[in-house]
């Protein structure tokens, strides 16, 4: 297989007379981390749903490389209440062996919850849940919807050392959707801002400096992220804390000069 995993050429995808994404062009090669950041309604759902095949384009092209697998992570997992789930099944429902789906959940650290029921999970287990289920199928190409949301903030950093562990050793790429911008600048190797159309691209610190980013986000936000390092020589535990060899050492330092 190629290095690129997924081109957009010119993707329109129109609801009704309103363009919901506009004239989108975009490479994503393996080995890629690419987060899209835009605000609310500017169709970054949207452009993923197209690259997954779940939307359909109204105009333009999405060439996927043959035989790509993609590991999916949604917004939000929706299970009917009453539906009695455990980890395991829920894992067993992709098809798998049960050997595959434990050791996926052994990846992402909740091979412990195998006997739990989906419904009593916390929001970080649900999405660590979530990429277990999206890891068992050896992606090239890992797609996750806001894989931060409803995890708290200790969560976060982990999650997304893993996201980048992950990366590493699939040599998968990665399209993530985020809201929160300062883990996008330590997470991610390119930014994409959507706001129907691709505002402004590139480096996340050369994104904060663009002007139709500061036009989107505001001169605060701008600033903000400028200013913004991310020491990245250390790992994080399951509950955010920075690991050194083997002894946790409290929250990550994010400085601001």
């Amino acid at each position: 297989m190629t290095d690129r995993l997924v081109q957009l050429e010119q993707l329109t995808v129109r609801f009704g007379d309103r363009p919901v994404v506009d004239h989108v062009n975009l490479t994503v090669n393996r080995g890629d981390i690419l987060t899209i950041i835009g605000p609310n309604g500017a169709g970054k759902t949207t452009l993923i749903k197209t690259i997954l095949g779940i939307q359909r384009a109204t105009s333009g092209k999405v060439l996927l490389t043959p035989g790509l697998v993609i590991g999916y992570v949604p917004q939000h997992l929706s299970l009917e209440a009453t539906l009695p789930l455990s980890v395991k099944r829920f894992m067993m429902l992709s098809g798998r062996s049960a050997s595959e789906c434990e050791a996926a959940l052994q990846r992402t650290g909740v091979a412990h919850l195998l006997e739990a029921s989906v419904h009593h999970l916390s929001g970080g287990e649900t999405q660590r849940l979530l990429l277990a289920r999206a890891l068992v199928r050896q992606p090239d190409l890992l797609v996750l919807d806001e894989p931060a949301q409803g995890v708290d903030i200790n969560g976060q950093a982990a999650l997304y050392d893993l996201i980048r562990e992950l990366r590493d050793e699939l040599h998968c790429g990665v399209i993530m959707i985020s809201h929160d911008l300062h883990l996008v600048m330590a997470a991610t190797d390119k930014v994409i801002c959507l706001n129907q159309h691709i505002c402004c691209s590139g480096h996340p610190a050369d994104v904060s400096h663009d002007p139709a980013f500061i036009e989107t986000f505001g001169n605060q936000v701008a600033e903000s992220l400028a200013v913004y390092h991310h020491h990245h020589n250390h790992k994080h535990n399951l509950h955010g804390d920075v690991v050194n060899g083997n002894e946790p050492h409290g929250a990550c330092d994010h400085e601001h000069h």
